[in-house]
């Protein structure tokens, strides 16, 4: 059931039916069967039950005859509103906060997925324990020598949460060290990061298959990929990359999987491009693509010279042919990139975005080797892109494009050897 405030035109009731649409997907996602569905409008939010008393009562009637499990609320409920609503439909309520969790709780399967999944229950849990527990007014002797008042059963079990969310941070600073070790081991290769991002069930994990014959999970499911994976990938131009993929996003996403997640999503804080993938034969894109770019900002991501972000409209197989071939001639202006991460349509035009995205901030460098210098030239090679070589009478003249990262190495590498070429120096 999905909750929107009172439908005033066609636009917004369309934008219910979506959103009722990705509910149902959610539920969808973690196996349920949906044998029922509706929107419900909201005037205005109850504080007792978020629903006036006659919707509750006219969902608890077909409830009574529909028998289900669980009552999924498309919104955020109170820990009171949540523990109302199981009394009066008599069946367990999962708000969206709560769905989402079930969700990630399934599919993360490295352990740092998984201890982010746990410090997100534990955070959503710790808020209602009023609602979890029916032993509340039970007390416990204290404990120690002295005894004392002892504490009521919720305490106690607000301490255990408290003392387990503190443990499961403790780990995930590990893990965050540990992921930054690695990023400093990649700085040294070097490779640069491209890191894809957008909505969930946009194709970021097909594109990712496609691109380097990967075998990441690829469904026609919300949330297929949690767990951040890494492979990497050679450019027309030979340059190598790392390709990473990442959680999808989603509208209002829970707070708790913002800062949970945070450690994965470093990858993309890290990264040297940022692809957006998005669904180009999606109802809701534009809204979808402005809740990517608003948790991003969120996590201190944003487009910036230094760090391009590339726009890249995925299924444009599932286009009638004429919006198909306007979106492909506009990326050919210099506009958003179109694909299908299934058929592999537009990939050259992708790449090669890329590549000139890399390209950006580089500076060009003559370099003078003697012949023999094998040592000196195989050294050019690993650490710049060596775009022309001329062998002359007075030695070895290479044209050798490098990377900010890697630039004053180069110069102190090669000293009197090496200039800058400023008539091909890359704009940045």
């Amino acid at each position: 059931m999905h909750i929107e405030p009172k439908a005033r035109d066609r636009e917004r009731l369309r934008d219910a039916e979506e959103r009722l649409a990705e509910a149902v997907g959610l539920t969808r996602a973690i196996g349920l069967d949906v044998i029922g569905e509706e929107i419900a409008p909201l005037a205005r939010p109850t504080p007792a039950t978020l629903l006036g008393s006659g919707k509750v009562e006219e969902i608890a009637t077909a409830a009574r005859g529909l028998e289900p499990e669980v009552i999924v609320v498309n919104a955020q409920l109170s820990p009171v509103q949540q523990r109302n609503l199981e009394r009066a439909w008599k069946s367990k309520v999962l708000d969206r906060t709560a769905l989402i969790l079930e969700i990630f709780g399934e599919r993360a399967r490295t352990r740092e997925g998984r201890l982010q999944v746990e410090l997100a229950h534990l955070t959503y849990q710790r808020s209602r324990l009023v609602r979890s527990w029916t032993h509340l007014e039970r007390q416990r002797g204290g404990f120690g020598f002295l005894g004392g008042p002892g504490e009521t059963q919720i305490e106690s079990d607000r301490r255990l949460i408290g003392e387990r969310i503190s443990k499961i941070r403790r780990e995930l600073e590990e893990v965050k060290r540990t992921r930054g070790l690695h990023r400093a081991a990649r700085k040294r290769v070097p490779y640069p990061i491209v890191a894809l991002v957008g909505y969930t069930n946009a194709g970021k994990s097909t594109l990712f298959n496609t691109l380097t014959k990967a075998d990441v999970q690829a469904e026609d499911l919300l949330f297929a990929t949690l767990d951040p994976t890494m492979r990497g990938l050679k450019l027309p131009d030979a340059r190598k990359v790392i390709l990473s993929d990442t959680v999808g996003f989603i509208a209002d996403l829970p707070h708790e999987l913002v800062a949970a997640f945070r450690a994965t999503l470093e990858e993309v804080l890290e990264a040297d491009i940022i692809l957006h993938i998005r669904d180009a034969a999606h109802d809701e894109s534009e809204a979808q693509k402005a809740d990517v770019l608003k948790v991003l900002a969120e996590l201190g991501v944003e487009a910036k010279a230094e760090r391009p972000l590339i726009e890249v409209l995925n299924k444009i197989d599932l286009l009638d042919a004429d919006d198909r071939n306007a979106l492909l001639a506009r990326g050919r202006r210099g506009g958003v990139v179109a694909i299908s991460a299934l058929a592999g349509d537009g990939f050259d035009e992708l790449l090669a975005r890329v590549g000139h995205a890399l390209s950006m901030g580089e500076t060009v460098y003559r370099l003078k080797l003697d012949p023999a210098d094998g040592a000196g030239l195989a050294w050019a090679y690993k650490h710049g892109r060596v775009t022309a070589r001329r062998d002359r009478a007075d030695g070895l003249w290479l044209t050798v494009a490098v990377d900010p990262a890697n630039s004053e190495r180069f110069v102190a590498h090669y000293g009197e050897r090496v200039s800058p070429d400023h008539s091909l120096r890359r704009a940045s």
